[in-house]
């Protein structure tokens, strides 16, 4: 109808010539509009079009050359988040916190240890120690288990303050979710039947299917390198469920014939079973944090200086649950799965 109206118009004041006008109009801001993109302040920063575009992005990468460095500074200040917590009254006064609940020494129930089996492991110490620092209690917490590809959105739907689940901090995490500072490192590697002909990431996976976990860094990982020709054409990726743990089942179902996710988490998956064991080295370097809303700048602040308090304490801290929980399958030497040193390149 609009464009019926406005060609009428045209007829009504000069038809064809009028019509000339508005074609040579065109033409020019064609002709003008490159001119304009690449227009800029003075100090070679553009300031309109595709200059703000590419701005933009290369200012996006610069920042995320080191997404375990991209958290706030520490602070031990309550704030509009943790209030929010602390408001909360009677049994519903707790930290609720997403997690797993079959990962091997890291958040499970262990089965024997009876009808009320507890959640335990690496990651549930940590979440008893920020609990006990935001609200006085380690035991306040509502632990809510989560699947690999749900971790995300249960923060962003407020369906949890938190997700303590060895995840990894990377780039494309921190546009949707904000992280602490690291607690843990690791890197992707391969789980494969000891009798297997696989000898880690390299030509020996062609033709060979690999399971990952969906919206996993392992699963991005691989689908990267087989479009940059750094994995195999031939193998095959398109095996993806929900939990992590999944994929060892699918393994031992013969259903695939490897597993590639967090050499810390496949190491535990080989202390399970005895007929499956890491091939070859890890390939990245991963760090796994705590991950909370994008807004939840006082939440983040305290998380980073439980962590700060939680490295320096030897006698109940990082290196107690190492020594209790990983190192039957890490080793005793924790060297390897240490953070860095912390560094806090968020500004706000």
């Amino acid at each position: 109808m609009r464009g019926r109206r406005w060609r009428a118009g045209l007829r009504g004041w000069g038809g064809v010539g009028a019509m000339a006008v508005v074609c040579a109009l065109a033409v020019a801001f064609a002709l003008l509009l490159p001119l304009i993109r690449s227009e800029t302040d003075g100090s070679g920063t553009a300031t309109g079009g595709s200059g703000v575009t590419h701005g933009s992005q290369a200012r996006a990468e610069a920042e995320c050359a080191a997404p375990e460095k991209q958290t706030l500074s520490p602070s031990g200040a309550d704030g509009a988040t943790i209030d929010a917590i602390k408001s909360r009254e009677g049994e519903k006064r707790k930290l609720i916190v997403g997690v797993d609940q079959n990962s091997y020494r890291w958040g499970y129930r262990d089965p024997n240890s009876g009808a009320g089996a507890d959640l335990e492991g690496f990651d549930i110490d940590l979440v008893h120690r920020i609990a006990q620092d935001i609200l006085g209690d380690p035991d306040a917490v509502q632990f809510k288990a989560i699947p690999t590809d749900q971790r995300i959105p249960a923060i962003q739907d407020g369906r949890v303050d938190m997700v303590v689940r060895t995840m990894t901090i990377n780039c494309d995490r921190l546009a949707d979710v904000a992280f602490s500072a690291p607690y843990f490192k690791t890197g992707q590697q391969l789980l494969a039947p000891k009798s297997s002909t696989i000898t880690g990431y390299d030509d020996s996976l062609a033709d060979q299917k690999i399971c990952t976990a969906k919206g996993s860094t392992a699963n991005t990982k691989l689908a990267g390198d087989q479009k940059t020709g750094e994995l195999v054409s031939s193998a095959d990726i398109r095996t993806t469920v929900p939990n992590q743990l999944d994929c060892l089942v699918r393994l031992q179902l013969g259903e695939v014939d490897a597993v590639v996710t967090d050499g810390a988490l496949a190491a535990s998956q080989a202390a399970q079973d005895p007929t499956v064991e890491l091939k070859g080295s890890p390939f990245t370097t991963e760090y796994y944090g705590v991950a909370m809303k994008k807004d939840a700048d006082d939440l983040v602040r305290r998380v980073n200086q439980i962590l700060v308090e939680y490295r320096r304490d030897t006698a109940g801290g990082w290196q107690a649950s190492y020594d209790r929980w990983l190192s039957a399958t890490l080793g005793e030497d924790s060297t390897a799965a240490e953070p860095p040193s912390p560094q806090y390149l968020r500004e706000s």
